[in-house]
C-alpha cells in the first residue's frame, strides 16, 4: 500500500529553515505497513534549503504564494510543478496522502491567507494540497496535526486500508460477485459510520445487474468513501456491537451474555476503549466458528500493532 506524505514528516531536512518535522508514529510504526511516497513541493519545484519563508496572500479562493520579505511570487512555479507531479502520482496508485499542516504548499485546511492589510484568515488550502484533493477526491487525506487526535487517526488509517482493498479488487477486474463479497465484508464497518449509506449501498448491490459495471464501481466507491469520512461514534459502535452479539444468541451461555453486555455498557459509558468489547467478540468468533463474522472488516480493520482502537 503506497501512501503519499510530506517529506519533512519523515525527518528529511527540507523545510524553509533547513529543519524537519519528523513524526515518529508515522515513520516508525505506520511505516511498517505502508510504502511512503515522499513529496516536498517547494524543494522539488526548485527552491533551495534553507529558503525565505512564504505565505498565501490575497483572495481566499485563489491566493498567491509570496515570500514574506522580498515579496517574490512563486505561485506559477508551484502550480506548474504540481500539475506535472500529479500526473506522476497518478501512476503511483496511492491509497492516501498525509500533508504537513499549516503549510502554504501542503496544508490540507485552515491555512492562513493574508489580506492586503496583513491580517490572516485561516480558511485556505496549500496550493499543492488543494490541487491534489481536487485531482483525487476519493483518496483519504489527512494532515499531521489532526492525526494526533486518536479518533481522526483511527478513521484515516481505516480508510486507507479500505481503499487499498478496493484498488486490489479493481486491479483483478471487478465483477458483480466480487463486489457482493467486498460489500458483505464491509457491511458492519459501514454500519458503524453511516447507517443510511449502509442501506443505500445494500440496495445498489442487490440491483447490480441494472448498472453498467463502470458506473456501478464509481458510484459505489464514491458513496463508500464519503460515508467512511464520518466519525464512528460510541453510539454508532454500540449499535453495531449489539448487532454482532445477536449472531451468538444460540451459542453464548447466560454468563457469557451478561459479561458481554457489561463490557459493551462500560464502553458506552467511556470506561473502556472499544478494543475491549472487540477483543471479546473476536474470541467468540473463533470459539464458535462464526464464519460470517470472521470475514467482517469491522472486527479487524487494521493491524493491532498500530494500537488504534486502544484509545477510542
Amino acid at each position: 500500500m503506497r501512501i503519499g506524505i510530506s517529506t519533512c514528516l519523515l525527518g528529511e531536512n527540507v523545510r524553509y529553515d533547513g529543519g524537519h518535522k519528523l513524526d515518529r508514529y508515522l515513520r516508525d510504526l505506520l511505516g511498517k505497513y505502508v510504502d511512503f511516497v515522499p513529496v516536498c513541493p517547494e524543494t522539488e519545484s526548485g527552491l533551495p534549503v534553507p529558503r525565505e519563508a512564504m505565505r498565501l496572500v490575497g483572495d481566499t479562493l485563489n491566493p498567491r504564494l509570496i515570500t514574506i520579505d522580498t515579496r517574490i511570487d512563486h505561485t506559477e512555479r508551484l502550480v506548474n510543478w504540481s500539475r506535472q507531479k500529479l500526473d506522476e502520482l497518478e501512476n503511483e496508485k496511492l491509497c492516501g496522502f498525509i500533508f504537513k499542516s499549516r503549510s502554504p504548499s501542503s496544508g490540507m485546511e485552515r491555512v492562513k491567507i493574508y489580506n492586503d492589510k496583513g491580517h490572516p484568515v485561516p480558511k485556505g488550502r496549500g496550493i499543492f494540497a488543494g490541487m491534489f484533493m481536487d485531482r483525487f477526491p476519493l483518496l483519504p487525506v489527512e494532515e499531521d496535526g489532526r492525526l494526533h487526535d486518536p479518533l481522526l487517526r483511527e478513521n484515516f488509517i481505516t480508510r486507507i486500508f479500505v481503499f487499498s482493498r478496493w484498488r486490489q479488487l479493481m486491479e483483478k477486474g471487478l465483477n458483480t460477485g466480487m463486489l457482493v463479497d467486498f460489500h458483505t465484508r464491509h457491511k458492519l464497518l459501514l454500519m458503524a459510520h453511516n447507517i443510511n449509506t449502509y442501506r443505500e449501498l445494500g440496495r445498489m448491490v442487490a440491483r447490480a445487474k441494472e448498472y453498467h459495471p463502470d458506473e456501478l464501481a464509481n458510484e459505489y466507491i464514491d458513496k463508500l468513501m464519503t460515508a467512511l469520512k464520518l466519525s464512528s461514534t460510541i453510539k454508532k459502535n454500540v449499535n453495531v456491537l449489539h448487532h454482532v452479539m445477536g449472531y451468538f444468541k444460540k451459542e453464548l451461555s447466560k454468563d457469557e451474555k451478561q459479561e458481554l453486555l457489561e463490557i459493551i455498557k462500560n464502553y458506552s459509558d467511556s470506561l473502556v476503549p472499544i478494543i475491549v468489547p472487540i477483543t471479546l467478540l473476536n474470541h467468540y468468533v473463533r470459539k464458535y466458528h462464526q464464519a460470517y463474522l470472521e470475514e467482517q472488516v469491522y472486527l479487524n480493520p487494521h493491524p493491532m500493532e498500530l494500537k488504534l482502537r486502544n484509545h477510542v
